[in-house]
């Protein structure tokens, strides 16, 4: 088998010479990339600080496959085996209910200590952090309102855990010696039409003013805002638009994030990139597939996944993007989803990254539009499953659907065996 991947790589390359691109460099470009692996599709967004607490704030996990993780060390189990199938050295993404810790304490009481083995064993395993504050699910946001929420104490609440995750994400930078990108979302909003729209996003921007207030070293830790257009519950007014967060982020020098399933079901975030790119401090994707609405389903090779990667390649954005994954699918084998997700992230990036960028472009500019359109189709059948093949092998982790076996294997031996 590893003759004929090898084969199978060299007559690629050849072909891929032809036009200038260099498989060997691209592969090493491509070890470089890190995404954010979301830890909420191992559970099923429940978290250990309230996992008997109702799922709110707009989010619906649908689905009752076997073995979801019910600890923070069977969530790390399940992690590293996804990732020994996932090629390349990567992140984790937390929300804060995630905190490993036999301490009762609430979310503004949060601190470093409470996700001690969290960096432990990101250290052993060479991976980043992320992180987020969860501003749902919780008692405080029964009403859908929480930076937002006209009572100041409760609004103080949020506030306060908003702080306590930004001391947890520099933290994490520190000791891990990877930024970590902390990511404010808040489900606020009406379920029906409001007559004050303006009053709620004044307190919004009041308590973010607030939230930032203190100066993080951004090599360490960088912060990050994410909008929506609706939600279960806010069909009708969200606070945090994405023109309120656009006009934050921008104002305030915060990553503006854009999640694949958090604008109109008709509109795409791939042609957001190159204008959003050329003002704002920096960008971070949340990638998913929206079915119909923000339903978070696994990432597949859909064109907007490969404009995605194509719009970040040809740009050259991938050194301000901080790409992260964003589903939760319990209908399925929990780490069979992660590993579909990563690849195919990755596996699109490569497909970018195999294109013919600068002949494409300098056809553009000599108003060559056949030779543009030709390349770019052509290029579609171009073998590149061949180098896909060939830096799993090189990575270490199993080449094509083998990866499916072992996971099979690790339902049965450890995920079968998890009681309700």
């Amino acid at each position: 088998m590893e003759a004929k991947l090898t084969a199978s790589y060299q007559a690629a390359k050849e072909l891929y010479a032809i036009h200038g691109i260099d498989t060997d460099k691209v592969l090493d470009r491509l070890a470089q990339v890190k995404v954010s692996m979301h830890c909420w599709q191992g559970d099923d967004v429940r978290g250990f600080l309230n996992r008997d607490q109702e799922l709110t704030g707009g989010i619906a996990v649908t689905g009752n496959y076997p073995g979801a993780a019910r600890t923070a060390d069977e969530l790390r189990q399940d992690l590293e085996k996804a990732f020994s199938l996932i090629p390349g050295k990567h992140k984790v993404n937390l929300h804060a209910i995630y905190a490993d810790t036999d301490e009762r304490v609430e979310l503004d009481q949060l601190e470093p200590k409470h996700f001690a083995n969290w960096v432990k064993w990101a250290k052993e395993h060479g991976l980043g952090l992320d992180f987020n504050p969860t501003c749902f699910s919780h008692e405080k946001s029964a009403d859908g309102f929480t930076l937002s929420h006209p009572d100041p104490q409760i609004r103080q609440f949020w506030i306060d855990h908003c702080k306590a995750s930004r001391k947890i994400g520099a933290y994490f930078g520190q000791e891990l010696g990877q930024t970590c990108v902390t990511n404010v979302w808040v489900p606020d909003g009406f379920k029906d039409i409001p007559v004050d729209r303006l009053g709620p996003r004044r307190r919004l921007k009041e308590s973010l003013d607030e939230i930032f207030a203190e100066r993080l070293d951004p090599a360490s830790h960088l912060d990050a805002v994410e909008s929506k257009v609706f939600g279960i519950g806010s069909e009708s007014y969200v606070v945090g638009s994405h023109e309120f967060y656009m006009g934050y982020g921008l104002q305030n020098n915060k990553l503006i994030c854009l999640d694949a399933g958090h604008f109109h079901p008709t509109e795409t975030i791939s042609g957001k990139l190159s204008s959003l790119a050329l003002f704002a401090e920096g960008i971070l994707l949340h990638i998913s597939r929206p079915v119909r609405w923000d339903s978070d389903h696994v990432v597949i090779m859909d064109d907007e996944l490969l404009d995605i990667a194509c719009e970040l390649v040809r740009h050259d954005l991938l050194a301000k993007t901080h790409i992260g994954l964003d589903f939760f699918d319990a209908s399925i084998n929990r780490i069979a989803a992660w590993v579909i997700g990563m690849r195919n992230t990755l596996k699109a990036l490569l497909r970018a990254m195999l294109e013919p960028t600068e002949l494409l472009r300098q056809a553009e500019l000599a108003k060559d539009y056949t030779t543009r359109l030709a390349l770019l189709e052509e290029f579609k059948s171009y073998p590149y499953g061949a180098v896909w093949d060939y830096y799993c092998a090189r990575q270490g982790v199993p080449v094509r659907e083998a990866w499916l076996d072992e996971v099979k294997a690790y339902e049965q031996e450890v995920l079968s065996v998890r009681e309700v």
